[in-house]
């Protein structure tokens, strides 16, 4: 077995500020959506659509949101008290991408209800985050694992 170059590992509160951030602006969408404001949550789950494809392909330590989590909150804060593995949050961003964009469709063909559901589904597990620190993507990873779907890499049928 040839072993993969090991990814830097994370602060585990930089995936919660990002959280936090998402959180919010999926509200917005969630009540853009249910106001009325339909092209204005589709616009703005849009764009969450895109950094949740950024955060899963660039990794969790390179979404935008991590960056300035990086930049501007860890400097103040103290050293955290372990680094984690950027593969389960990196995963979760994936997630993430797949419920965001099936808003984005549901909105796309007229569906703001749909467009409403996805983003509250999406709201529901960044709060989790960023609230109490449960990763509902992150869960989903470690089950794929355990059940040897996904190799530790975080491939599909991959081994570790």
């Amino acid at each position: 077995m040839s072993a993969s170059p090991a990814r830097p590992r994370i602060d585990p509160r930089g995936p919660r500020f990002v959280a936090g951030i998402t959180a919010a602006l999926l509200l917005a969408v969630v009540f853009l959506s249910l106001t009325g404001a339909s092209v204005a949550a589709l616009l703005l789950l849009t764009v969450l659509a895109a950094l949740f494809a950024w955060g899963a392909f660039a990794g969790a330590g390179r979404h935008p949101f991590g960056l300035l989590f990086k930049r501007y909150v860890r400097p103040r804060l103290a050293a955290p008290a372990e680094l984690e593995d950027p593969a389960p949050p990196t995963f979760a961003q994936g997630v993430g991408l797949v419920v965001s964009l099936i808003g984005v469709i549901l909105g796309l063909v007229g569906l703001s209800g749909g467009l409403a559901a996805a983003a509250a589904a999406a709201f529901v597990a960044a709060f989790l985050n960023a609230a109490f620190d449960y990763c509902l993507g992150c869960q989903l990873y470690l089950l794929l694992v355990r059940a040897g779907v996904l190799g530790r890499s975080g491939r599909v049928g991959g081994a570790a």
